[in-house]
C-alpha cells in the first residue's frame, strides 16, 4: 500500500509516525518546507524569545532510520483522481491512497491592502519576518525626529482576539515594559501603544466566559488597549481603518484574524465546504472521492454529533485525526472494520504573560487562571514538541527568560539582496 501525505503539520506528521515500520505500507510525505514546526509557539519566535530551531525539526532527520518513510520537498499543483496521480512542481507521484494534511493559510477576507501591508502570523517564515520588521521599526523610531512619525513606529495593532492575538499582545506588552526600555533608552519618554482588536464581542470566543474575563482584565492591566466589536476594513498609508469609522495610525498591523484552507485543482467543487475545507465522512475520506482523505485544518466533517458544525481547527483535532486514520489504514491491510473518528476534547488554554494564563477543562468542567494555569500551559506545550531536542532547547530558553527576565535573540537577520552573482 502506497500512501502519499500532503503536508507535515500536526495531522500529517502524526499519521506518518503511526505508520512507521509497517512493512506493507510505503509512506511518502510531501511538503513545501523541509521541516516540521510547532505553530502554537511561532509568536515566541516572532517576539525574539525563541530561535526557529527550538520549534522546528527537519523531516529527513526525523525520518532517518525509518525504512518505510520517505520525504519529498515539493508543492502540489493538482490531482488526477482517475489516474491516482498527484502533480508536483518538480514531477509527479502515484498513490494507492492520498491524504491531504495541508493545514490552513492566512485569510485576509479579500482585503488587498491588508494582505499587502499587514504582518501575518501563520508560518515560521512569517514569524521571522515579523521579528525583523518590529526590530527595524524600533531602530527607525530611535532616529526619527518627528513625534507623530515616531509614534507610528511604536504603535502596534494586533487584529484577532483568538489565542495567537492574545499571546502576541501579552508578549509585546511585557517586552515594551521591560527589556525594550533598557535597550532603547532614546525611546524611554516616547508614547507607545499596543491595541488588540477583534470583530466579536469577546476575546478567546471559544473558551469559557471566565477565561474571557480573566484575559480581558489581565491584558488591560498590562497596558494593552482592547477594542471589541471592531472590525478592520482596510490598511493603507499607515492607517488602519475600522468598520465603525475609527482609524489608528501605525506602521505595525499584526494579522491574526482568520484562516482558510487551500483548494487543489482536480478535486470536485462539491468536495469543498466552509472556508474551502474538504468535506469528509466519519473516516476522513473526502466526499465524492474513493481513495482520497483529508485531516486537520484542511478538513471538516459533520458526522460527530457533539460538533454538528464541524470540529475546531486546533492541534488536538489534527493529531487525533492523524492517529485514527493511521489505525484505519492498518485495519484495511488486516481486513478489519474501520473506526469512525470521535474527537476527545482535552480542553483549551491560552497564555497571557509571565505567570498569567487561562485553562478550561471539559471533564470535569473546570477553569484555572494565574500561575497554575501558566504552568499547565508550559507543560502541555513542552511535551507537544516533536523531539526531545526541541523540548530541551525550548525549556532552557524559557528558564533563561524567566530568571533573567530577558532573552538575547533580538537580531535582525535577513538575506542580502544583490543584483549580481556572488563570486568567490
Amino acid at each position: 500500500m502506497k500512501i502519499v501525505i500532503v503536508g507535515g503539520g500536526f495531522a500529517g506528521i502524526n499519521l506518518a509516525k503511526e505508520l512507521t515500520n509497517v512493512p506493507e505500507i510505503e509512506v511518502i510525505l510531501v511538503d513545501k518546507n523541509n521541516y516540521n514546526f510547532f505553530p502554537p509557539l511561532i509568536y515566541q519566535v516572532a517576539t525574539a524569545f525563541l530561535e526557529p530551531s527550538s520549534i522546528s525539526y527537519p523531516f529527513r532527520k526525523f525520518f532517518a532510520g525509518k525504512k518505510n518513510l520517505r520525504f519529498r520537498l515539493a508543492e502540489v499543483l493538482r490531482v488526477h483522481p482517475a489516474e491516482n496521480t498527484v502533480i508536483l512542481d518538480d514531477g509527479e507521484l502515484t498513490y494507492d491512497h492520498l491524504v491531504f494534511a495541508s493545514g490552513a493559510e492566512t485569510s485576509f477576507f479579500g482585503m488587498e491592502n491588508v494582505q499587502k501591508n499587514a504582518i501575518p502570523m501563520k508560518t515560521l517564515n512569517d514569524s521571522i519576518e515579523m521579528r525583523n520588521k518590529l526590530l527595524q521599526n524600533m531602530e527607525h523610531a530611535v532616529i526619527t525626529k518627528n513625534i507623530r512619525e515616531r509614534r507610528k513606529y511604536l504603535t502596534i495593532v494586533v487584529a484577532g482576539g483568538g489565542p495567537t492575538g492574545v499571546e502576541v499582545s501579552g508578549m509585546l506588552s511585557e517586552m515594551r515594559n521591560g527589556v525594550l526600555r533598557k535597550e532603547y533608552p532614546e525611546l524611554s519618554t516616547s508614547a507607545s501603544k499596543i491595541y488588540l482588536v477583534d470583530g466579536g464581542n469577546a476575546l478567546l470566543s471559544p473558551m469559557s466566559t471566565e477565561s474571557q474575563k480573566d484575559t480581558y482584565d489581565a491584558l488591560s492591566k498590562m497596558g494593552v488597549t482592547i477594542k471589541l466589536n471592531t472590525r478592520v476594513t482596510d490598511y493603507k498609508d499607515d492607517l488602519v481603518y475600522f468598520a465603525n469609522g475609527e482609524t489608528i495610525a501605525t506602521k505595525n498591523l499584526i494579522w491574526a484574524a482568520g484562516i482558510t484552507a487551500k483548494k487543489f485543482e482536480g478535486l470536485p467543487d462539491e468536495s469543498y465546504g466552509r472556508g474551502q475545507r474538504m468535506l469528509t465522512d466519519a473516516y476522513s475520506k473526502v466526499n465524492f472521492t474513493t481513495n482520497i482523505y483529508a485531516i486537520g485544518d484542511t478538513s471538516i466533517m459533520f458526522n460527530d454529533a457533539r460538533f454538528p458544525n464541524g470540529h475546531p481547527q486546533v492541534a488536538q483535532v489534527a493529531i487525533q485525526q492523524g492517529k485514527n486514520l493511521a489505525k484505519n489504514f492498518i485495519n484495511m491491510l488486516n481486513n478489519k472494520p474501520l473506526k469512525s473518528f470521535e474527537y476527545k476534547d482535552k480542553g483549551s488554554m491560552a497564555i497571557i504573560g509571565k505567570n498569567k494564563a487561562v485553562v478550561d477543562l471539559p471533564k470535569p468542567k473546570m477553569h484555572f487562571n494565574g500561575f497554575f494555569a501558566w504552568m499547565v500551559w508550559l507543560f502541555i506545550h513542552l511535551i507537544s514538541l516533536i523531539t526531545y531536542r526541541n523540548r530541551i532547547n525550548t525549556f532552557y530558553n524559557w528558564m533563561v527568560a524567566y530568571f533573567a527576565k530577558d532573552q538575547s535573540y533580538r537580531m535582525i537577520i535577513r538575506p542580502e539582496k544583490t543584483n549580481s552573482t556572488n563570486k568567490v
